[in-house]
């Protein structure tokens, strides 16, 4: 399914295009990137608190998703019970901050972990959340081991993944700049795509909209990332119980190695019919 693009996603600006010799003038789409400013309210009524806990640079569009995600992977709620509310913050200074400022309203009874709330990210649409360091760490924070039992895809549906991913991206066919992250059906269906500037971003939105709709754990599902499979996506996808990630890229080591640790079948190099599988191979067909 093709999201919906707001006006904000994308930019046009006017290039010098050149073909050999020959230079013209013309209009191009430029993916868009913003900084988004995460806050967060917590404690109980009449005692709450808000603090300021990322900024993250991305594409606008399904915030709300982004920052629901976001609070997911990064172990500072549990579920979708922990979460109260979210909206655009009203009281900005600046009119262009207006939706670049974004707070989620935790639940009074939500479990807060302070000293990881009290962190202060800075994540950048080419290195993501800085500071993870350990595969401990990310277990500490209460990612699960997943079942192994139970989902099988045969090699014919990651064979079809990127192209169907193609297909659905539609900021990538305006702007050629974009990551993806894709949710199918274990037979390959599309369930939910999403877009950003960056890997980390694209997959936090779509983990978002899964929260948000209330489908965790993704037990069922297959996750295809555009680009290199990195630690934290890899973290990231075993925090919403996706038990099969495949990547057009490469895996890194410690991607590698945090797969097999937490049960999660990991693929890479997906494309033109070939594709290597680094961990768990039996749920492979």
């Amino acid at each position: 399914m093709k999201a919906l693009l707001p006006p904000t996603s994308y930019e046009y600006a006017t290039v010098q295009q050149v073909r050999g010799e020959q230079v013209r003038e013309v209009s191009d789409v430029l993916a868009a990137e913003e900084p988004l400013e995460i806050r967060v309210g917590y404690g109980p009524a009449g005692q709450r608190e808000h603090r300021t806990i990322s900024i993250t640079m991305r594409t606008p569009g399904h915030d709300f998703e982004l920052v629901a995600g976001f609070l997911l992977t990064e172990g500072l709620i549990r579920s979708r019970a922990d979460l109260q509310g979210i909206l655009y913050c009203p009281d900005v200074e600046k009119e262009e901050e207006r939706e670049n400022v974004v707070r989620a309203e935790l639940s009074p009874n939500a479990s807060i972990d302070l000293p990881r709330l009290e962190r202060h990210f800075y994540t950048s649409s080419s290195c993501g959340v800085c500071g993870k360091t350990s595969i401990e760490a990310v277990h500490a924070a209460g990612c699960p081991r997943l079942p192994l039992g139970g989902l099988r895809v045969p090699t014919s549906v990651i064979h079809a993944l990127p192209e169907r991913q193609r297909e659905a991206q539609e900021l990538f066919e305006q702007t050629g700049g974009l990551h993806a992250a894709a949710l199918f059906s274990p037979t390959g269906e599309l369930r939910l795509l999403r877009e950003d500037v960056g890997r980390h971003n694209a997959l936090d939105k779509a983990i978002g909209a899964a929260l948000l709709a209330d489908q965790l754990p993704l037990h069922d599902t297959v996750l295809l990332v555009s680009g290199r499979a990195s630690f934290e996506l890899v973290q990231k996808a075993a925090v919403a119980g996706i038990p099969v990630m495949a990547a057009v890229g490469a895996p890194s080591s410690l991607a590698v190695s945090a797969a097999r640790d937490f049960g999660l079948t990991l693929c890479g190099f997906v494309r033109q019919q070939r594709f290597n599988v680094y961990t768990h191979p039996e749920r492979i067909i």
